[in-house]
């Protein structure tokens, strides 16, 4: 079956993939957009890995004001090219990533940003539970890393649950994005307001 280029001209429109890629997607997918979205998504992830290292000079700065005006969100995302930063998936991704930390209250971008007094107050309060619960220095330490990493999960916005689907983390969200719009995407920073 061959594709038309309308379809193609959607597909792309939709996610920001070249021609070529947006017409394999559309013959692998039989001509179904949506279903060319989920081949791309699928056979992107590698791809994305090795966008990682692309510099990423364009973008959004994005807000977003919670019902009621208590809680309001200043998210910057940044992308290879205006192409992509006017894409309706991209706005779509900062507009999630803005809520996501409006619900969530992140207190760090990523693990690299917690400064080192903080983890090391957090493992003191974790061998304090821990051995409260009678456990001895083995198992303490053994359970330790499994503890900071929680902690990571709760304060860190890369490693948090997606809010609208907490099986996947927002780092795994924007690497999705990635692997469907072809470029590098990073968040940059954010600040959360709250009355």
């Amino acid at each position: 079956m061959a594709v038309s280029i309308d379809a193609i001209k959607q597909l792309r429109s939709k996610t920001g993939v070249g021609m070529i890629d947006a017409k394999k997607a559309l013959d692998e997918a039989g001509g179904d957009i949506e279903k060319a979205i989920e081949w791309l998504k699928k056979h992107g992830a590698v791809k994305a890995a090795k966008k990682s290292d692309r510099e990423t000079k364009e973008g959004l700065i994005h807000s977003y004001i919670h019902a009621g005006g208590k809680v309001g969100v200043l998210v910057e995302v940044n992308c290879e090219t205006d192409f992509v930063a006017r894409n309706e998936e991209f706005v779509a991704l900062c507009q999630d990533i803005a809520m996501h930390i409006a619900a969530s209250d992140p207190q760090y971008l990523s693990k690299e940003d917690v400064p080192e007094e903080v983890i090391a107050k957090e493992k003191e309060i974790a061998k304090e539970q821990l051995s409260g619960e009678g456990k001895d220095d083995t198992i303490i330490e053994k359970a330790l890393p499994g503890r900071i990493e929680k902690f990571y999960q709760e304060v860190c916005l890369l490693e948090q649950g997606f809010i609208k689907d907490e099986a996947i983390s927002i780092n795994q969200l924007v690497s999705d994005k990635i692997a469907v719009l072809g470029e590098n995407i990073k968040i940059n920073r954010f600040i959360r307001y709250s009355l």
